[in-house]
């Protein structure tokens, strides 16, 4: 394992640190972003960085496409129309960048862990589970290291 992949796997969560993780940064904005959603179920914020998370490469929430009207196609669960999160953020992402890092606010359907896979990610760090649990069991399946991130979700809040 590369140096580098090494750095994301050491996010031991009782080690104590007294700034805020960068993990908790990315987080932190992905979840500042889905407050831009125009989704009426669930808003959904994306940040997609390097693998050294020196480097935003690309960000994104749920919403509808570009010119159309902000808001969800219809009001039936699971078809409202809005892009996912993720895949406004990938969709935006360079390719040429292997071994990317996504932060989500929530973990991601099967369709979007199957586009993150294929987009040369290599971890995926969300705060709370989607109500499927099927898109972290691709991620698995395809090599991607999914990673339930809600260890400092309270701590350096409000000038904390």
């Amino acid at each position: 394992m590369s140096a580098s992949k090494d750095h994301l796997l050491a996010a031991d969560p009782s080690l104590q640190v007294d700034r805020i993780p960068l993990y908790e940064v990315y987080m932190r904005m992905a979840e500042e972003l889905a407050k831009r959603s125009t989704c009426a179920r669930l808003q959904v914020g994306t940040v997609v960085t390097d693998q050294r998370l020196e480097n935003v490469l690309a960000i994104g929430y749920n919403g509808n496409a570009r010119g159309l009207p902000n808001k969800c196609d219809s009001t039936v669960p699971g078809n409202c129309g809005c892009i996912h999160s993720e895949m406004n953020a990938l969709v935006k992402a360079p390719g040429s960048v292997r071994d990317k890092v996504v932060f989500v606010s929530a973990s991601p359907c099967v369709m979007c862990a199957k586009l993150i896979i294929n987009s040369g990610v290599t971890h995926v760090f969300y705060r709370k589970a989607y109500r499927d649990p099927s898109g972290v069991e691709v991620l698995q399946q395809g090599g991607v290291v999914p990673v339930l991130y809600d260890r400092w979700a309270s701590a350096w809040r409000n000038g904390a």
